[in-house]
């Protein structure tokens, strides 16, 4: 329990009467659900605090502090600086600062202890913002609905670089630990290579089907894994960006977003709902994290001490999820045969097994059904 909260306990204990039972305070396995009045399109934690920032579709964003302490998840602030839906948000490395981007082709930076809007960027693409990612603790990478990609140095005015090599929206983007290769995934089916030290273009990969909806760096820099809009994971080597090295599909719809939660680990989020668990070489679904029953998942993020992991859903709900089962997981290349579509594993203490998902989504259709036919 954080110190400060147990010490305001114990003041307010000290209030009460003598004879007064005394009731602790409920500890949780991971934070309170939070509601919000729109769904959330943009999702980030604090590098170093215990803040989640969230940006919704209908322009506001969020700052909340959470806690496993029942009650002690709450709203900081909000601002209403967008015009349109917030897109993305990401805090700066110190974490004082919270850059967000719009479809009003807006950048903001917002102070993070106040909320106050520090700086303005408007009309910073052309097209809708749509991707957003921090360089470095003065850079930033934006990306557009047209596929045009942005530098932004935040100590100056304009674009370091400006760049259009895609022919759809910039969906998600990842950067290798040396801070040199910027890696795009994008509409268009292709996953990008920029060179954003020396400021140059450098390839697109074949297009795949569908669209790239997102990527991240896995196996120690070794491979690069990008998600479907089919439900199906694409592996690239490194330095082999051409042409994908693996691939594999889902039992999902699509795969909307993705987190490395470890170096061979990762987590999903579909249309269909579910947050699965996915090791990466051997390549398999290894279970359930959490879900948003009958609605998509936006947006995932990992908490930076890497014990919780939040997700957004089209249910308007911010949702946290215990990583430790799931960081236990060990792969084996030897594969046990199991019965072909097979109910996945619940990983996580809110999770549900894929079997009990899909019934708790029976159940409420058959409620509505019965409802129906109740006002007739």
């Amino acid at each position: 329990m954080d110190r400060t909260c147990e010490e305001k306990s114990a003041e307010d204990r000290s209030d009460e009467e003598s004879d007064s039972p005394e009731v602790p305070a409920r500890i949780r396995d991971t934070p309170e659900d939070i509601v919000l009045e729109a769904p959330a399109s943009g999702l980030a934690f604090h590098p170093s605090r215990d803040l989640l920032a969230a940006g919704d579709v209908d322009g506001d964003v969020f700052v909340f502090s959470y806690s496993c302490q029942e009650g002690e998840t709450k709203e900081l602030w909000s601002s209403g600086h967008h015009l349109k839906s917030c897109r993305a948000v990401v805090f700066s490395e110190d974490g004082q600062k919270l850059v967000t981007v719009s479809k009003d082709k807006a950048i903001h930076v917002l102070d993070v202890e106040q909320g106050q809007l520090e700086r303005r960027i408007s009309k910073a693409h052309g097209s809708p913002i749509n991707s957003l990612l921090l360089v470095d603790e003065n850079v930033l990478a934006t990306g557009d609905d047209t596929g045009g990609i942005r530098l932004w140095d935040q100590r100056k005015e304009g674009p370091l670089m400006d760049m259009r090599q895609h022919e759809e929206y910039i969906a998600d983007m990842a950067l290798d630990p040396a801070k040199k290769l910027l890696l795009t995934a994008s509409g268009d089916g292709c996953l990008g290579v920029f060179n954003v030290k020396r400021r140059r273009f450098e390839l697109l990969s074949e297009p795949q089907p569908g669209d790239l909806t997102s990527v991240t760096i896995m196996k120690c820099g070794r491979k690069v894994a990008c998600g479907s809009s089919e439900g199906t994971i694409y592996l690239f080597n490194w330095n082999g960006f051409g042409a994908t090295s693996d691939r594999f599909a889902l039992r999902a719809e699509s795969i909307d977003c993705m987190v490395a939660v470890t170096d061979s680990l990762l987590c999903t989020g579909s249309t269909d709902g579910v947050i699965r668990a996915v090791n990466i070489l051997p390549n398999r679904v290894v279970g359930t994290v959490g879900q948003h029953t009958g609605e998509p998942v936006e947006k995932l993020a990992l908490s930076h001490c890497g014990h919780f992991l939040a997700s957004s859903g089209h249910d308007q709900c911010l949702k946290f999820w215990d990583t430790a089962q799931l960081r236990a997981v060990v792969v084996n290349d030897y594969r046990r045969r199991k019965k072909k579509g097979g109910p996945l594993q619940a990983l996580s203490s809110k999770a549900w097994s894929t079997d009990d998902f899909f019934a708790g989504l029976r159940e409420e259709e058959k409620e509505e059904e019965e409802s129906e036919d109740d006002s007739d």
